[in-house]
């Protein structure tokens, strides 16, 4: 369902007649994004060229590198990141993946039914 400023919103909590809690999907990717790079080893969110430059001509984008899908109270997330070099990219992304998962739930009561974590590229002291 769409608010009034065309951002896409889902109704997460409706109690009667005291009213429902929406959030908007740009929100649920920045939730998502930020507790991804709250992993050690996580170096950075990784994006196409297009959101890339957008968002070096906006504010900071936090769902950059976030794609969420929600049916219902179920979401799917896919995440593009870079990690540090000399991490084990298998641990980085089971720690990434249960991050996120715990952290969606916490915060929003859906069922998180995927987190698909792609690795875009690995950077050295030298690329930060």
């Amino acid at each position: 369902m769409a608010d009034n400023n065309n951002r896409v919103s889902h109704v997460v909590y409706e109690r009667d007649n005291l009213g429902s809690v929406k959030i908007a999907d740009d929100v649920m990717a920045c939730i998502a994004g930020l507790a991804a790079m709250e992993v050690e080893g996580v170096d950075s969110m990784a994006g196409n060229i297009t959101r890339d430059i957008l968002s070096r001509l906006s504010s900071k984008n936090l769902s950059k590198g976030v794609r969420t899908d929600i049916n219902g109270d179920e979401i799917s997330v896919d995440l593009t990141l870079n990690v540090k070099y000399g991490y084990s990219i298998p641990k980085i992304s089971a720690a990434v993946q249960d991050r996120v998962k715990t952290t969606l739930e916490n915060m929003t009561g859906l069922n998180v039914m995927r987190v698909g974590v792609n690795i875009a590229g690995v950077n050295t002291q030298a690329d930060r």
